[in-house]
């Protein structure tokens, strides 16, 4: 059966994509929103045919196959003992309602059914899924499936990312000319290293200017990210989970879906691109009680105590902790049973009465009477061999039988799909969230995955899908219980976790510096409520670096604030500057969690980094400038402040500064940076202001008020 062609427009608020049906579906155009559709539409885009190549066209559908003569990565590559490994697929139905299209297709001969979706919401966010279905006789084995976008030729640089534990979210430039990119992740978990995303754009591009085309999948296991440069020039974008070999095998009637490709254009540069999808995820990925109530301020015990446990001196913690303004006080790993350094007993999750003889529920009513939330640190998924629960339960193990697999932070992993252990940790967590009054997990996952096997076969795929299935009967049992998701901190951030969690632990890394850039990266896909953001210790745990709190205050300011620390050990002048940016959090932390995010471009582009939450209406914003490093020259340029309100008259006023910002190595500081100034908008976006001189590693902070309008 053969669809008579049709022309779709998917529309959003700036962005568009048009798709052409006919004997496939491909996208004709991803761009800038058209006013109007022209009459010949349907043949200005109609490609010439080279000599030499296959006699005619062949389009790049959202469904790449090679019986079709497109020699570049075809979306599915599997085979049915042998056979069917080259399906050609039919158009059968075609439903197209508003900004969603669903295309119905099989191959008769293969006994293979596919359905594409594809939707674009008005955030102008695209969301890509496919699903397969075998309907034939006998299994068939599927090594692919990938979701597939086609860019535009003028696409020729990539943004990708890169990092490690305490160093995620670095990004690094690339043009993109011949060949292509690939990244693949096989760590189990969505990574440190391989962050599942990349953005393509017009050489160039940068936060304010440029065509940009961001793409993010959302999976929180192994993927493959890539993009080709096809030999006639063009390109796609290809995103799909890995499947280990043999993993995925459809009985007949079965289907396999690929996880949802999140993908947005942006004519404006980064800055939109991100302002895009952080909408879709205030919109339609997170959970009620973020938008319901402000984001309480943690304490975490971990760099305070570690593993030494007394319950008499945790509630001086909690003491202490409420007097600064801490709203929420969560007690990390160390409290169950045998648990006194991180070799032994993760899987014994039984309270250790040895350190807690009265339990756990005296401290959580001295944390809650101090009007504070209480939270408790799990790591569901992880099992030590000096445990009770591996010597009971040696077959609980996520392995190959017969290996003996390296140990990761001293642990290994559980194998979900076993479902007697599955039960079993679904019954421990339900019994400390049913006894006491937890408000908060903080739920941990601090090992890659090897050998990820279930009876003998490869089981990454599901294991990443029954973690899925465990944290959503958590949260069906205990809807008003939050959850972190950490895995020692950036290992397991995307959208498809983010719909089961409240909040990301971004970094393992407290370092204000390093932080810096780590939070920039993050900030491209997620906004700022669920970025966890912690002032630490003056002297960082992970870096052994020192910063004063000024620094460290401001860098935290931008994200879910907490602090890591002990709080009966600090001196009173580092106490009173950790109550001072709590307070100033507080006080401006419904603009930070609902604002614009916007990364403004600076002179000195090798030393600072500057960014800005504009209010939606216009009328407030706080802006950051940070040196990192020391000043490439002995000026800085101007601070030009993009996305104000160009017609309205804004105050200009510092809120906060280093110690020594009027003296030591500057004569004088800008004459607006010691009173306030009246400016307008389109003055602070154009012309701006003069750059202060600071020191390296140290930031000012900047309140804009509108006044009035022009």
């Amino acid at each position: 059966m053969t669809m008579d062609k049709q022309i779709i427009r998917l529309k959003g608020r700036h962005s568009e994509l048009i798709v052409e049906v006919g004997e496939v579906a491909e996208v004709i155009y991803w761009g800038e929103a058209l006013a109007a559709l022209p009459q010949g539409a349907d043949v200005a885009l109609k490609r010439p045919v080279p000599y030499g190549r296959l006699d005619n066209d062949v389009p790049v559908s959202l469904h790449p196959e090679l019986a079709r003569g497109l020699f570049g990565s075809p979306a599915l590559e599997g085979h049915r003992n042998g056979q069917h490994w080259s399906p050609a697929f039919s158009i059968t139905a075609v439903q197209h309602d508003g900004g969603s299209l669903i295309v119905e297709s099989q191959d008769a001969i293969a006994g293979l059914a596919l359905t594409v979706s594809l939707e674009v919401d008005s955030n102008d966010v695209v969301q890509l899924k496919q699903t397969l279905t075998n309907t034939g006789e006998g299994e068939y084995q599927v090594n692919r499936l990938a979701n597939t976008l086609p860019l535009p030729e003028r696409a020729n640089e990539l943004l990708t990312y890169y990092g490690r534990w305490v160093k995620e979210f670095q990004q690094v430039r690339q043009p993109l000319s011949q060949g292509g990119y690939q990244q693949e992740n096989r760590r189990g978990r969505t990574s440190h290293e391989h962050y599942p995303a990349l953005i393509a754009g017009t050489k160039g591009f940068g936060e304010c200017d440029g065509d940009v085309w961001g793409f993010h999948l959302a999976w929180s296991g192994n993927h493959r990210m890539r993009v080709d440069v096809k030999a006639d020039g063009r390109r796609v974008v290809q995103a799909e989970a890995l499947y280990l070999p043999g993993e995925m095998s459809l009985q007949p009637g079965e289907s396999l879906a690929t996880p949802i490709l999140y993908a947005t254009h942006s004519a404006n540069g980064l800055n939109r691109m991100s302002q895009q999808f952080h909408g879709h995820v205030r919109a339609s990925i997170l959970a009620p009680q973020i938008s319901e109530k402000a984001r309480p301020i943690h304490l975490n015990t971990w760099e305070g105590i570690y593993f030494e446990h007394d319950p008499d001196y945790i509630k001086e913690m909690a003491t202490e902790s409420a007097k600064m303004g801490v709203e929420r006080f969560i007690i990390d790993d160390g409290w169950f049973k045998g648990r006194n350094g991180d070799k032994a007993a993760l899987g014994d999750w039984y309270l250790d009465e040895n350190k807690y003889p009265d339990g756990l529920e005296g401290i959580v009513n001295h944390v809650n009477e101090l009007g504070m939330e209480f939270g408790l640190w799990f790591e569901p998924e992880m099992i030590n061999k000096d445990s009770d629960l591996y010597r009971n339960h040696p077959d609980w193990l996520l392995a190959v039988e017969g290996y003996d697999q390296p140990t990761g932070r001293n642990q290994y992993a559980i194998n979900l799909q076993n479902d007697d252990a599955f039960e079993y940790l679904l019954a421990r967590l339900d019994h400390f969230l049913s006894t006491l009054n937890i408000a908060y997990i903080k739920w941990d996952m601090n090992r890659e995955i090897v050998q990820p096997g279930h009876h003998g076969r490869a089981a990454g795929n599901n294991q990443i899908k029954r973690y899925y299935e465990l944290v959503e009967k958590i949260r069906a049992r205990h809807p008003d219980v939050e959850i972190e998701s950490c895995a020692a901190g950036g290992g397991r951030i995307d959208y498809e976790v983010l719909k089961r969690t409240h909040r990301f632990w971004t970094s393992d890394n407290n370092d204000a510096l390093e932080r810096q850039q780590i939070q920039r990266g993050f900030s491209y896909f997620f906004p700022p409520e669920v970025m966890g953001s912690h002032i630490g210790a003056r002297h960082c745990h992970s870096t052994r670096r020192t910063h004063d709190i000024r620094f460290r205050g401001l860098t935290a300011l931008f994200g879910h604030m907490g602090i890591e620390l002990d709080p009966v050990k600090e001196g009173a002048e580092e106490k009173a500057g950790f109550e001072r940016y709590i307070k100033l959090h507080k006080e401006y932390r419904s603009l930070l969690h609902s604002g614009k995010s916007v990364r403004i471009p600076v002179d000195d582009g090798d030393g600072q980094l500057a960014k800005a939450v504009i209010s939606q209406d216009g009328n407030e914003a706080l802006v950051m400038v940070a040196q990192l490093a020391m000043p490439t020259n002995s000026l800085s340029g101007a601070l030009r402040i993009p996305e104000l309100d160009a017609s309205k008259v804004y105050k200009v006023s510092v809120v906060d500064q280093p110690v020594n910002f009027h003296q030591g190595l500057v004569n004088q500081q800008p004459a607006w940076t010691k009173q306030p100034v009246s400016l307008s908008g389109e003055w602070c976006q154009k012309v701006g202001l003069a750059m202060p001189i600071l020191d390296a590693e140290s930031a000012i902070l900047i309140s804009l008020i509108a006044e009035s309008s022009l």
